[in-house]
């Protein structure tokens, strides 16, 4: 993977040490999101526990793959590591000093460069895919409105390269715990995550691959997100049944 061009020590100890961070820093958001905020998680069933799997969200801010990721696999990570997703990542802000870039690695983040425009990156990602779960964020940045806007055509290259199975993921309530310009996240808000059911991209796979496709592609992942955050709200307001998994549900309301 991309951790070859670390020293052999790093990559003979990377097993043991991504397991370590990995579960107890998730444990720790847990109890954040848990004990500290309330959230309330829906369609987690919608998520298959195999390789190949890819979680796509709505971004609001720093700390959403904790949420989408955590919610998706914990507690069965712990006796299962290898669940934990991989996490592309802003290299400018998550690779920014030596130590963070070693949490990261040990977070299975992979490093994106600013302006996303990052070809490599795809191919690490597809790497990746192959050996587990990833979330992603396919709109680049962070909404500041909770506008969803359009994913970009990257992710869709991704879709389209490895025949991933697509969750659309919808969150509510990130923009609260951490807002844009916050340095440390605000407890008693209140969160939601929304996995939806996966998506069918098998009429896309044949053929050659194209931007236009790609971008067909991440119209169809965006509008359903944005569908499930209308679901979402609704939801809040008493108005749409959906169903809370248990055992993450802290909130109902």
């Amino acid at each position: 993977m991309f951790h070859k061009n670390r020293g052999w020590l790093f990559r003979k100890t990377w097993p043991v040490t991504h397991c370590v961070v990995t579960n107890f820093t998730v444990t720790l958001w847990y109890i954040f999101f848990h004990w500290c905020n309330r959230t309330t998680v829906i369609g987690k069933k919608n998520v298959p526990y195999q390789d190949n799997t890819l979680l796509l969200s709505n971004h609001q801010s720093m700390v959403d793959s904790f949420l989408v990721g955590l919610s998706a696999v914990y507690p069965a990570s712990v006796r299962r590591p290898s669940l934990l997703p991989w996490n592309p990542a802003a290299e400018e802000n998550f690779y920014s000093n030596p130590v963070l870039a070693w949490f990261s690695d040990n977070w299975k983040c992979i490093p994106v460069k600013e302006g996303r425009k990052d070809v490599r990156a795809i191919f690490k990602m597809a790497e990746a895919l192959k050996t587990g779960i990833m979330t992603l964020f396919p709109e680049g940045t962070r909404s500041r409105d909770g506008t969803i806007r359009q994913g970009r055509a990257g992710a869709g290259y991704l879709i389209l390269e490895t025949k991933a199975t697509v969750v659309p993921v919808c969150i509510d309530g990130m923009d609260k715990v951490l807002p844009i310009g916050s340095t440390f996240p605000r407890m008693f808000k209140r969160i939601y995550v929304y996995y939806g059911e996966p998506l069918d991209f098998s009429d896309y796979f044949e053929g050659k691959r194209s931007k236009e496709k790609a971008q067909k592609v991440m119209e169809i992942v965006m509008e359903r997100i944005r569908e499930m955050q209308g679901e979402l709200k609704e939801f809040q307001h008493g108005g749409q049944v959906l169903k809370q998994e248990d055992g993450f549900t802290a909130s109902t309301p």
